[in-house]
């Protein structure tokens, strides 16, 4: 009998000792767990942060391009209200130039000699003009010089522009 309790005994004891081990292994391994669920825990606070910056950054932008948006709109209007302006103003000035005849260049003299104009004789001294828009030969009296474009004789002159008269 004491030969079957000492056995039941050490069986007992190897069981213990079997538990004890298996419990061992299996504080190990919840620990093992454990630091990986602090990690991905750290992972997961970590992506959650960057897709909060991302969102934040992503609705910086889309306000900003909103923003740049509204401006080239508002930019692109005023362009428009100015061609509109634009084209008034050419169709007013072509209403008003509509019934100005072109001038009828005056028939100048043969002789080349004499001012197409008031008809006096072009000496050494007297120099002559042709009229950039009747192509007559002018004296310096009778022209007018309009600038880079050159000069031109006072009748196309004053026909050209009506109001210097």
């Amino acid at each position: 009998l004491l030969q079957q309790l000492a056995t039941l005994a050490a069986t007992a004891w190897e069981e213990v000792r079997q538990s004890r081990q298996k419990l061992q292994a299996q504080r190990q391994e919840v620990a093992q767990l454990q630091e990986q669920l602090g990690r991905a825990r750290q992972d997961g606070e970590r992506w959650a942060s960057a897709l909060q910056r991302a969102q934040r950054e992503a609705l910086e932008r889309e306000a900003t391009r909103g923003a740049e948006q509204a401006r080239q709109q508002e930019l692109i209007r005023d362009m428009k209200g100015r061609l509109l302006e634009l084209l008034r103003e050419k169709d007013a000035l072509w209403q008003k130039t509509e019934g100005i005849d072109t001038p009828m260049p005056s028939p100048s003299p043969r002789d080349a000699g004499l001012c197409a104009r008031c008809r006096k004789d072009f000496r050494r001294l007297s120099r002559r003009y042709d009229c950039r828009l009747c192509q007559c030969k002018v004296c310096h009296a009778c022209s007018v010089d309009t600038g880079k474009q050159g000069r031109c004789c006072l009748l196309c002159y004053q026909q050209r522009h009506p109001q210097a008269t």
